[in-house]
């Protein structure tokens, strides 16, 4: 099955603050929150922080970085070979970096395709009920490729 991605993170290069993935078929969804870093971008603070949260309609986990790779592990675990989609490089880049739980350690996850679609004319902030929430995004995203494809 797909699972659609975005995250949120601390500026160009920055540290990852949030993750959500949504399937393409059902509602089991995946929302992670990371801790913040010291020191936070400006545009960051405006206009991502303050909507870490604001998911009240799906479960909002808040885990140090290992936790989170474990719990994103045991959630894709249910997919024998899940395909994640994300329409921003970074953050394929980022879900691959929260496998790694150490110098020479993956958390147990027995295979993971990675597709990365352009969508020109396309924003997921946008298009988002919450903007710059990463799970927002990912719902976003995902209704945005399917109505493309029932075309």
């Amino acid at each position: 099955m797909r699972y659609f991605l975005d995250t949120e993170f601390n500026g160009f290069g920055g540290e990852l603050l949030s993750l959500g993935l949504v399937p393409e078929f059902g509602d089991r969804e995946f929302y992670v929150v990371l801790p913040l870093p010291d020191e936070i971008e400006p545009w960051v603070a405006r206009h991502v922080v303050p909507y870490l949260h604001n998911v009240p309609d799906a479960l909002d986990l808040s885990l140090d970085r290992i936790a989170a790779a474990h719990e994103l592990a045991a959630y894709l675990s249910t997919d024998r070979f899940p395909l994640v989609v994300a329409d921003w490089p970074e953050d394929l880049a980022l879900l691959c970096r929260l496998l790694l739980v150490g110098p020479a350690d993956v958390v147990d996850i027995s295979g993971l395709g990675l597709e990365f679609r352009r969508t020109p004319g396309f924003s997921t902030a946008r298009n988002s009920r919450v903007p710059h929430n990463a799970l927002h995004d990912a719902r976003a995203l995902r209704d945005f490729i399917l109505d493309g494809e029932d075309r």
